[in-house]
């Protein structure tokens, strides 16, 4: 499991009556993205250490990158005299 910050920790209740909790990832502890995570709780606001188990997955949401440069058809040309 790999997640990056601003990603969702979505935990699935495995029994009948255990609510499902999800949070936000605040801060990895590694660079790769692999756990554990520092998870802020939506249903509390606290911050936790978070290790992963089967029950739990990641929502991704798209990661800001650099922004590219387009050029249109007919954009800017270069000529030589």
């Amino acid at each position: 499991m790999k997640a990056a910050v601003g990603d969702r920790i979505i935990v699935e209740g495995t029994r009948p009556g255990v609510t499902r909790r999800d949070g936000e990832v605040v801060a990895l502890h590694h660079a790769d993205g692999s756990p554990p995570y520092d998870v802020r709780w939506s249903d509390t606001g606290r911050v936790s250490e978070f290790f992963p188990g089967p029950d739990a997955r990641v929502h991704h949401y798209p990661q800001p990158g650099p922004e590219k440069e387009t050029v249109e058809p007919g954009g800017p040309h270069l000529f030589a005299d």
